[in-house]
């Protein structure tokens, strides 16, 4: 069967968390804009730095909890490498939508909001829901995609 526009840019953004270097989550994200991708990014080190793979995880070492203490990390988030990336080329995020892997923390919550993204689509829970809460309050609309693409639940604002 083909797939729904969201269940495509969805496989795109699993394919991408593929190059993920992190010991904990795969993340990938797509930045669609007009049905064309327009940046990608996977959560890893930052550019010339050692990746967890390779050195160990910070967050592992210190029994950091899952969703708490985001700053105390090596890798740059998924979403943050796609906008990072958007910005680098030069390319506007204005009134896009962001396909995630997994819901965004807060810290990338605050970037999504600031770089004019208006929809944001995932599929794996994280145990952030401040992020939830700004999203609803900045008025993006937020999918969460269920089993084989269907949308789960669905926040419009």
């Amino acid at each position: 069967m083909r797939p729904t526009i969201d269940e495509y840019f969805m496989n795109i953004a699993e394919v991408v968390a593929t190059r993920s270097t992190c010991l904990r989550n795969h993340v990938g994200a797509v930045i669609v804009r007009d049905k064309r991708i327009i940046s990608t990014g996977y959560n890893g080190a930052p550019r010339n730095l050692e990746h967890c793979l390779d050195i160990g995880c910070i967050r592992n070492q210190e029994n950091i909890e899952s969703g708490t203490m985001h700053e105390v990390c090596r890798a740059v988030h998924a979403e943050q490498n796609a906008i990072i990336q958007a910005a680098l080329h030069g390319v506007s995020t204005k009134g896009a939508t962001i396909y995630c892997t997994h819901q965004p923390c807060v810290l990338c919550a605050k970037m999504i909001i600031n770089a004019n993204i208006v929809r944001v689509v995932f599929e794996q829970t994280y145990p952030d829901l401040h992020a939830l809460e700004f999203f609803t309050e900045a008025d993006i609309e937020t999918v969460k995609m269920g089993q084989k693409g269907t949308d789960e639940s669905r926040i419009v604002c």
